[in-house]
């Protein structure tokens, strides 16, 4: 069972695209193995941002499951439900688990132990999952053109950076701000 998780993360990290073919992976336990390296790609980037300031690594957990909920309902829309090729015919949960194992790469910021590895670190993890979420994504969809799923993961990236800035704009305006004059 380890094993079977190890395999899989090593498999991601490599950007193995055969990964998202076997369907070993996708049985019953790809669910929590795909949960629990979302878990830990929060945690991960809990301890790289603790180097610089103080982050909760439960929030870290949790927000890293809300993100793969809404990056796997994202490009499932768009390029299930939107902008299909005939092939494309996948469970949202088939998706579901290859967007989470598509986060291994995020695995590595464990290794951000000093300020300076920090940015460097998430820079490097954030183009890797990319990178694996375009091969994931015309893997699992059964697309044929590697624009075509450069195309929905960026336009998915982009609605979840426009809901994130606009929720974090919202909050903003709401903060209690004294006034001094």
């Amino acid at each position: 069972m380890i094993g079977e998780f190890l395999n899989i993360i090593v498999r991601s990290l490599k950007l193995d695209k055969s990964l998202y073919k076997d369907t070993r992976y996708f049985g019953e336990a790809g669910i929590y193995f795909a949960g629990l390296i979302m878990i830990l790609d929060g945690v991960a980037g809990a301890v790289a941002a603790n180097t610089v300031v103080k982050t909760s690594i439960g929030i870290s957990g949790l927000t890293a499951i809300l993100t793969w909920m809404v990056w796997a309902i994202f490009i499932y829309v768009i390029g299930v439900k939107i902008f299909p090729d005939k092939e494309t015919r996948v469970p949202f949960k088939k998706l579901l688990i290859a967007v989470g194992y598509a986060h291994a790469p995020g695995l590595v910021r464990f290794f951000a132990v000093t300020p300076e590895l920090v940015i460097p670190i998430i820079f490097l993890t954030q183009f890797w999952i990319f990178a694996s979420l375009i091969i994931t994504t015309k893997q699992i969809l059964n697309l044929k053109s590697n624009f075509k799923s450069f195309g929905i993961v960026f336009l998915s990236f982009l609605i979840i950076a426009f809901l994130s800035l606009s929720f974090i704009a919202s909050r903003m305006n709401a903060l209690p701000i004294s006034d001094i004059s």
